[in-house]
C-alpha cells in the first residue's frame, strides 16, 4: 500500500468550529466520515457545481472570482483560511508567519496571487453556527 501524503489533510472540531486541512480535495472531503453531513451537502449543492472534485481549497481560493457561487458560499459562511507566509528574519533566514484571512482579503490581494506558490494554505476554519445557518 502506497504511503499517502497526509500533511494538511485533517479534520478537527471543537465546540464552535470545524477545521479542515486545505490539502483535502473536495472529493476527499465528501468521502471523509469526520466532516459533518450539512457541510458535505453545502459542498455538493453549491461548491461542486462551480469547481472540479479533484480541486483542493488551497488551489481554489487563489482563482475564485466574485461572481462564483463558491465565493458567495465562503463569504456567507465566513470561512477563514490559515495561511503561512515566508518572511525574512533579522538573521537573514526564512521563516513562516501564520495568519487567518477571509476570502475577500485573499481575493483583493494581488501580491498573494502572484506568490501563491510560496504561500502555504494550511486549513480552512468554519463556524459550526454558520454551517447550520446555511440553507440549501
Amino acid at each position: 500500500m502506497e504511503a499517502e501524503n497526509r500533511d494538511f489533510k485533517y479534520v478537527m472540531q471543537d465546540v464552535s468550529r470545524l477545521y479542515i486541512g486545505a490539502k483535502y480535495t473536495y472529493r476527499e472531503m465528501m468521502d471523509t466520515d469526520e466532516i459533518p453531513f450539512k457541510f458535505k451537502a453545502i459542498l455538493s449543492h453549491y461548491i461542486l457545481k462551480d469547481v472540479a472534485e479533484d480541486t483542493s481549497p488551497e488551489n481554489h481560493i487563489f482563482f475564485i472570482k466574485d461572481t462564483d457561487i463558491s465565493y458567495m458560499v465562503y463569504k456567507q459562511m465566513k470561512v477563514r483560511f490559515k495561511m503561512n507566509f515566508p518572511v525574512l528574519s533579522r538573521r537573514g533566514t526564512w521563516q513562516y508567519r501564520s495568519e487567518y484571512h477571509t476570502i475577500d482579503e485573499i481575493m483583493k490581494n494581488e501580491q498573494w496571487k502572484e506568490h501563491m506558490d510560496e504561500i502555504v494554505v494550511e486549513e480552512m476554519m468554519i463556524s459550526k453556527l454558520q454551517i447550520m445557518m446555511m440553507s440549501l
